[in-house]
């Protein structure tokens, strides 16, 4: 069989050239290692301040459940994204339809855009919390009720802006394996936003129940409610 001659532009690109050229990829890539980066750097922070662990290891029975899905989702939602740079045409790769279509692209860059801010935003969260920043819920640990800065719209504005993370994620690389990734990330963030509200609400009692009412869960509250909810 004869070989199709001259060959295509893109196939005599190598790989790992064609990688660099996926900008947005390129961009969510560092965002998240960056993002993790950030998670391990407040452990560090938070263990000297408290010398605690900072909730790395869970004491709530459903939160030690949770971190079995939460380690390898946060493993593949690291390495994903970089696998789909370095190997453009695997099944975990970008999709065929958002390769071809040209329409797609300032729905990449957006995405890889609103990612970066969505970290700086969060960077923010973290240093207005300080050593009351945990991972998990504590008995142990009381902390301060923190309901200023981005606290004073949302009361999970940490877990809402890594939503809007994964969110972004999935559209700069969108295939199935991240699509999953979203809704498994979604469903987490909701179990351990109910989780984190039980405990706050045994803690701080009437306090938390006035800022409950007056903010939203992962949305800005537009009225007050009544009862427990996380939008």
């Amino acid at each position: 069989m004869k070989a199709d001659w001259p060959p295509s532009f893109e196939a005599a690109i190598p790989m790992g050239k064609r990688a660099m050229k996926d900008l947005p990829g390129i961009i969510l890539v560092a965002t998240i290692w960056a993002y993790w980066f950030g998670v391990g750097i407040m452990i560090v922070r938070v263990r000297r301040q408290t010398h605690t662990l900072a909730g790395l290891v869970p004491e709530h029975r459903l939160e030690q459940y949770l971190w079995l899905l939460w380690v390898p989702l946060v493993a593949a939602w690291t390495v994903m994204p970089y696998l789909a740079l370095v190997h453009p045409t695997a099944p975990w790769a970008v999709a065929s339809f958002a390769r071809a279509s040209p329409a797609y692209a300032p729905v990449r860059w957006l995405a890889a855009a609103a990612g970066f801010c969505a970290l700086l935003l969060t960077s923010v969260c973290w240093s207005r919390m300080g050593r009351n920043w945990r991972m998990a819920v504590s008995k142990a640990k009381k902390g301060e009720l923190i309901t200023d800065g981005p606290f004073r719209f949302v009361r999970h504005p940490i877990y809402a802006l890594s939503r809007l993370l994964m969110t972004c994620s999935a559209l700069v690389v969108p295939n199935w394996p991240m699509f999953a990734l979203l809704v498994v990330h979604f469903v987490l963030t909701h179990v351990k936003a109910r989780t984190e509200e039980e405990h706050l609400l045994v803690i701080h009692g009437d306090a938390y129940r006035d800022y409950r009412a007056r903010t939203g869960g992962f949305l800005p509250r537009l009225r007050p409610a009544t009862r427990l909810s996380v939008d």
